[in-house]
């Protein structure tokens, strides 16, 4: 089971490519500048076919270079462009410089930022770039502000204000229509706020030599659709397809436990047990009788299925009550592979513990909470977030939320897929059914968490297309079974 992983990079690998296609290849700064501006025009035809006006706003970096050129080539074109210069403009002898002068040479008019932005058809940002690292200040502040109340707007590599190697907002930031993006990938742009301000993103290499491009080794890789289990044999039996045993659902919780189980039992397991509090249990698997189903008292009525189990998915729904608690010591003792979430996560983050054979699927409250951090730490820089875990708890983390990361050792997963209307009750206890019930299946802990994050948000945007708002985590189910076999992509 394999899928395309496209690379992702940090701001400095993206400066370094940079600086070798001048020193290594022979294409200058304004070369460079000369397609990216050319490309991002290209996309602004492509996207507004019918605009006239255009308002474009400009740093005094290489992004703002890069305006200027879209500037000249539009106003070539016919359309009435007004531009607008953040504070004194690109630094004399520099490559935006360069470009202020061509505007200026095709009568292009400069004119300082105004409290109000011109009525345009779409407005340009190419004010920060890559460069940005704290929150905007002073008149690029301002700017930004301006831009962040108009639209249409077409970003030029990364929405000013956003981080492009963490996804963070650090200040006000452009909410773009379209995102231009050049040279790689920017890693940011995919996970965390910025999932809400690049709009539709796309990626211009412009046209740099395959060699130049491969000369960084990814900071992360991008994946962005599930991948089909492989055929079964056909003289298989359920034993060959794993026995997995869901561990949760204290009183009042018993959904959690049973949409933990039948997603297991959609990804393609063979057995699915769920474990769980006795008031409920003769009631839980009603509706979905292949669920066997056991009332447990206590973690040491736990030794027979915890022995017999592939695979253990523990938290959905198990409280930090004493109950919980007793079931989650049983589970620890197992030699299996665990999947932990939920309140399994807050029993781990009050008595640390680490292990090799487990997938760990916080949201970002539950990972400041393993961290000691809070909430917001996780989400300043998620990217951190997923490689401290992995160090301080082994294993593979899956840090959930809009572009779920998988961290396993240095190798970092971002999945591209997924839409808001996932953020609803049970999606997790979902997830970790799915990823325990591809365990059971024989794959790996690692490739498990990988491509069950991927399946899950996959089949959660099949469901959103009746609409993302009332999109339920049981939706998922029949998606998961079709995108598990291969069908209904």
């Amino acid at each position: 089971m394999c899928a395309q992983r496209l690379p992702l990079h940090t701001a400095e690998q993206a400066r370094r490519i940079d600086r070798r296609a001048a020193e290594e290849f022979g294409l200058s700064g304004p070369a460079l500048m000369a397609r990216a501006g050319t490309a991002a025009f290209r996309h602004l035809r492509r996207r507004w076919p019918q605009a006239q006006r255009l308002c474009v706003v400009c740093g005094s970096g290489n992004n703002g270079g890069d305006g200027l050129v879209l500037a000249r080539l539009a106003k070539a074109a016919g359309l009435a462009v007004s531009v607008h210069l953040v504070g004194h403009g690109p630094r004399a002898g520099s490559e935006a410089a360069a470009a202020l002068a061509d505007w200026q040479a095709a009568d292009g008019r400069v004119e300082p930022l105004p409290s109000r932005l011109p009525a345009a058809d779409v407005y340009v940002d190419a004010v920060f770039g890559i460069g940005l690292k704290r929150a905007p200040e002073g008149a690029a502040a301002e700017a930004v502000a301006r831009l962040a109340d108009v639209a249409p707007v077409l970003a030029l590599d990364v929405p000013s204000g956003v981080d492009a190697d963490t996804g963070a907002c650090p200040g006000v930031a452009v909410r773009a229509v379209e995102t231009v993006s050049f040279i790689v990938r920017k890693r940011g742009l995919y996970t965390g706020r910025a999932r809400d301000h690049v709009g539709e993103l796309y990626l211009e290499d412009l046209d740099l030599p395959a060699a130049l491009l491969a000369s960084e080794k990814p900071s992360a890789w991008l994946r962005g659709e599930a991948v089909a289990l492989p055929p079964r044999r056909p003289d298989s039996h359920k034993g060959d397809h794993g026995r997995v045993l869901v561990i949760g659902g204290a009183p009042g919780f018993a959904g959690a436990a049973r949409m933990a189980g039948e997603a297991a039992l959609r990804t393609g397991a063979g057995l699915v047990t769920v474990a769980t509090h006795p008031t409920h249990a003769a009631m839980l698997n009603v509706g979905r009788w292949e669920l066997m189903v056991r009332g447990v008292e206590s973690g040491g009525a736990l030794r027979e299925a915890v022995a017999a189990a592939d695979v253990i998915a523990i938290g959905p729904g198990l409280s930090t009550q004493a109950w919980g608690r007793e079931l989650w010591q049983a589970a620890l003792a197992a030699t299996c592979p665990l999947v932990v979430d939920a309140d399994a996560l807050n029993l781990l983050a009050a008595s640390p513990y680490r292990r090799d054979a487990w997938v760990l699927t916080p949201h970002p409250g539950e990972a400041g909470r393993l961290l000691g951090l809070p909430t917001q730490a996780v989400q300043a820089d998620r990217f951190a977030a997923a490689g401290r875990l992995a160090d301080r708890y082994g294993g593979a983390t899956v840090l959930k939320g809009a572009g779920t990361l998988v961290r396993v050792g240095d190798d970092v997963e971002l999945c591209g897929a997924g839409n808001p209307g996932m953020a609803s009750a049970g999606m997790g206890d979902i997830l970790t059914g799915v990823i325990a019930g591809l365990i059971a299946q024989g794959l790996a802990v690692e490739e498990a968490a990988r491509a069950g994050v991927c399946l899950h948000a996959a089949a959660g945007d099949r469901a959103a297309r009746d609409g993302e708002r009332g999109l339920l985590a049981t939706d998922l189910l029949p998606w998961l079974r079709r995108l598990a076999n291969g069908i209904g992509a």
